[in-house]
């Protein structure tokens, strides 16, 4: 008996792509295939504004153009940038995303090197952030501001406290799900995050925001619906069968309708600011607060953390003669 194994002959009956298509996709410049790469469309934005920006200086037409592309014409770059009144931040950010356009060219060997390597970026103004954190007593005020007994004001009640006990963006909570809330790691309950560059987290979920939660799903009747929004339009609720998310702007709305009702008007980054001031302020550790955020650099963390400008913690108050 012949124990070789025979040949299984495979059949495609459908071919996806033609010669030509396939041919047309092989050719895509590396530069093309980084751009279509990015998922996040906000990163995608600010990275195509940017790099327009390089194009437009540099009078680069053509993809291939950029291996031609030395530190000198990225210095170049940077300095027209200051000369255009650009803060440092701006320009720090510019700067990152042609990086990563060269780190993915390398990555292909399409070039030899990354000619921003090295380029000095500009130091931010300060190591403050720029979305103010509110006060402890405003917080408070915040968590109950919606009214308790309307579907909206449940859900509302509900978001807030998911926002201000977790940090999250506003993106990253409407793009909660059921399940992402009712899941487990180690019997205790968390959110699972999917943050920038589709990195998922998990955050352990606070007692306080798992009760409203609770109460906002069995008002709004779609707890059972695991695969469906946490939180939707009004127009979604009450088992309506939909599962269309709450938008980002639905979100900012929401948090700027009831913050100025108490008289301190302010955007949704606001609550993830007030959260992660709070928390490094209450002794949590930075390491864990950056892993917390979804932060990739610890510095972006460090804005949060105003222990050591503490009027009170000054070295002034410490002086006492007799």
């Amino acid at each position: 008996m012949n124990s070789a194994k025979t040949p299984v002959k495979v059949t495609i009956k459908t071919r996806l792509l033609t010669a030509a298509e396939f041919q047309r996709l092989a050719d895509v410049p590396p530069e093309v295939e980084w751009f279509k790469n990015i998922r996040n469309p906000n990163t995608k934005r600010a990275y195509e504004n940017a790099i327009k920006d390089f194009m437009l200086f540099t009078g680069i037409k053509r993809p291939e153009e950029f291996r031609l592309v030395t530190p000198a014409h990225v210095i170049a770059w940077r300095d027209g940038l200051g000369e255009r009144v650009l803060n440092g931040t701006t320009i720090r950010h510019r700067l990152a995303a042609l990086s990563s356009l060269f780190q993915y060219l390398c990555d292909k060997n399409a070039v030899s090197n990354n000619p921003v390597k090295g380029v000095k970026r500009p130091r931010t103004e300060t190591d403050q952030g720029k979305t103010p954190a509110i006060a402890d007593h405003q917080a408070r005020k915040l968590l109950v501001a919606p009214a308790e007994k309307s579907l909206k004001g449940i859900r509302d009640r509900a978001i807030l406290a998911t926002l201000l006990y977790h940090a999250l963006r506003r993106e990253e909570l409407c793009k909660l799900t059921v399940r992402d809330f009712i899941h487990e790691r180690g019997g205790v309950r968390h959110l699972r995050i999917s943050g920038k560059g589709e990195k998922t987290r998990y955050v352990p979920l606070h007692g306080v925001a798992k009760d409203l939660i609770e109460d906002y799903l069995k008002e709004a009747g779609h707890g059972a619906n695991d695969k469906g929004a946490l939180f939707r339009p009004l127009r979604n609720g009450r088992g309506g069968g939909r599962e269309k998310a709450i938008t980002p702007d639905g979100v900012y709305k929401l948090v700027r309708t009831y913050s100025a009702l108490l008289g301190f008007q302010i955007g949704a980054h606001a609550l993830r600011a007030t959260a992660a001031t709070n928390a490094l302020d209450h002794n949590a550790d930075i390491a864990k607060v950056q892993e917390w955020l979804g932060h990739a650099n610890i510095s972006t963390t460090r804005i949060y953390d105003h222990r050591k400008t503490r009027p009170e913690d000054s070295p002034t108050f410490k002086v006492k003669y007799g």
